[in-house]
């Protein structure tokens, strides 16, 4: 088996130089505490999406375009999370405008840029999240529910297309990682009346592991350093240090005591 960190990926010199500056600005623009957070996510999508139309009356525009224009501007859009009856609509009122930024930006030609994406989407998180560590890396098409529910420590990865539904609360500890199209719960619904709905937080501990595919259910605790594999369903709380696999998801080995190997530092890390 090769021992394979991350390598380093050069940009022109120009084009970082023109990165860091847009992602600079926005930074600094979030941090302004008069920063209108709809409008800048008004702005910023409509030069990404529809350049051409920045400035334009609208009234002098075709329907199917003003219909279009709308979108760009979460004040017009409702988002499945606000239908919820338990939403704290003032808390959800200053972060909406960032969800919708992060989930448009990931469908733009923007959004695959791994580069630009890591670098944006930590700037979001930051003011999203009610806890966001060093070094936090989400790739493209991440779902968030609430949002302010989740609390991120360092150094933790979240791969594409990942489900957090943080409605109850997630807790994601120092150095997790989530592999693609994993889903994590917080909230489940009774088995005969789907309105009755609980709440409770889930937890992923220091050093977890949630392989491809994965899901893990509300309220379960993935104990520190422990695994859950491909296509497992954890609808209880884990084992420290060991592997669990399948549905229901159970222990079925203890992983190696070993040291990690070293490597060069992230080249994705603040």
């Amino acid at each position: 088996m090769h021992h394979y960190p991350l390598r380093p990926v050069p940009l022109p010199a120009a084009t970082e130089a023109a990165y860091d500056s847009w992602l600079d600005s926005l930074d600094q623009e979030l941090s302004r505490p008069d920063c209108d957070r709809y409008e800048l996510c008004r702005r910023v999508l409509t030069e990404i999406y529809y350049p051409d139309m920045v400035g334009r009356e609208p009234s002098e525009l075709p329907p199917g375009v003003r219909m279009a224009l709308l979108q760009m501007d979460p004040r017009n859009v409702t988002l499945e999370p606000e239908y919820y009856h338990e939403i704290d609509t003032e808390r959800y009122a200053r972060v909406k405008p960032l969800i919708w930024l992060w989930e448009m930006f990931d469908k733009s030609p923007l959004g695959e840029n791994v580069h630009l994406g890591i670098r944006f989407r930590r700037i979001l998180a930051r003011r999203i999240f009610r806890k966001c560590g060093r070094n936090f890396k989400a790739f493209h098409f991440v779902k968030l529910s609430f949002g302010y529910n989740l609390e991120v420590g360092d150094n933790v990865v979240v791969h594409r297309h990942v489900l957090l539904d943080d409605r109850g609360g997630i807790v994601i500890e120092d150095g997790a990682s989530i592999s693609d199209f994993a889903n994590v719960y917080s909230h489940s619904h009774d088995i005969v009346d789907p309105k009755e709905v609980t709440t409770p937080t889930t937890v992923l501990g220091k050093g977890v592991r949630i392989t491809y595919h994965a899901t893990i259910l509300a309220g379960v605790h993935v104990a520190e350093d422990s695994m859950v594999g491909a296509m497992a369903m954890a609808t209880r709380d884990t084992k420290p240090h060991h592997v669990h696999v399948g549905i229901p998801a159970i222990p079925v080995k203890e992983k190696p005591k070993q040291e990690r190997r070293p490597g060069p530092p992230d080249p994705l890390a603040d």
